[in-house]
């Protein structure tokens, strides 16, 4: 079957404004676990006073707030997503830092509506993999770049060395819930559809950017327990969410009861879960 964008682009835009109350509830854990991420693009860009750094994809925002902090006083950030319900959020975060220097914009990172040359850079932490053309949002990414401006990016490695992700999706594939991977199939957006160090290189030079340089990044996701984890999980993940809630509730108590078990081998005496985790991130420059 062919892919489909514009149905995917509809569906997707739809699915984060309903999945943003979730990301909100777990705002704290997912700033926890992503902030080596944050500082490392936020490194990667080198933001000075008096610039205008642009985040796309930007949920509630967290590596643009940190960017914020160091444009003061004249510069500033702003936040972009494709779902209002992400932007509240975000705008409810900047509030509470006391940000002043952030604006909010409904943007499609495939068509940015702003104008040629008009910031100085822009972040991305796991956005472009979900997005229906990658390379359409990288080449507009450029578009909108002042020459010599930079980007900052980051998507996840492969699926095996993110057992967060790969151990709830098995549950599902082995309860007939999902499908099997298909090794033939053309690659579809996804988290992982960008999971190859020589793909986002490609990529970030088909858009034109230069001195691309990309490295793996190890992470640590950290959880009190597994209900913590499982409510997390159905937070977080529109997919697993609507797959395990079609099921009657002794099925998901199994399922529930299935996952703990294949959690074990991160799971420590005291029932706390440190899960690893691995991202790419890249910087570039246009």
């Amino acid at each position: 079957m062919s892919f489909d964008a514009a149905a995917y682009r509809e569906a997707s835009a739809r699915a984060w404004e309903e999945a943003a109350a979730g990301w909100r509830r777990r705002q704290e854990l997912v700033r926890e676990f992503g902030a080596p991420v944050s500082h490392w693009l936020v490194d990667a860009i080198s933001p000075q006073p008096g610039q205008r750094v642009l985040e796309l994809a930007a949920g509630l925002g967290e590596p643009a707030m940190l960017a914020a902090e160091l444009l003061a006083p004249h510069g500033g950030v702003i936040v972009s997503d494709q779902a209002q319900a992400m932007l509240d959020g975000a705008r409810a975060r900047a509030q509470e830092l006391g940000l002043s220097n952030v604006e909010f914009q409904v943007l499609d990172a495939e068509w940015i509506d702003l104008p040629l040359a008009s910031v100085d850079a822009v972040l991305c932490r796991w956005g472009y993999m979900l997005m229906a053309d990658p390379a359409a949002a990288l080449a507009e990414t450029r578009r909108v770049l002042r020459p010599g401006g930079r980007v900052a990016l980051a998507v996840w490695d492969e699926l095996e060395r993110n057992p967060w992700a790969l151990l709830p999706n098995e549950e599902l594939i082995a309860r007939g819930l999902a499908p099997a991977p298909d090794p033939d199939a053309a690659p579809a957006p996804g988290p992982f559809a960008l999971a190859r160090e020589g793909r986002v290189r490609e990529l970030l030079e088909q858009a034109g950017f230069t001195e691309a340089r990309v490295q793996a990044l190890d992470l640590l996701r950290r959880h009190t327990g597994f209900a913590e984890f499982w409510e997390t999980t159905l937070d977080l993940s529109r997919g697993f969410h609507d797959a395990v809630f079609s099921q009657p509730p002794e099925e998901i108590a199994r399922i529930e009861a299935s996952l703990a078990a294949r959690l074990a081998p991160y799971t420590a005496p005291d029932g706390t879960l440190a899960i690893p985790a691995r991202t790419l991130v890249a910087g570039a420059e246009a």
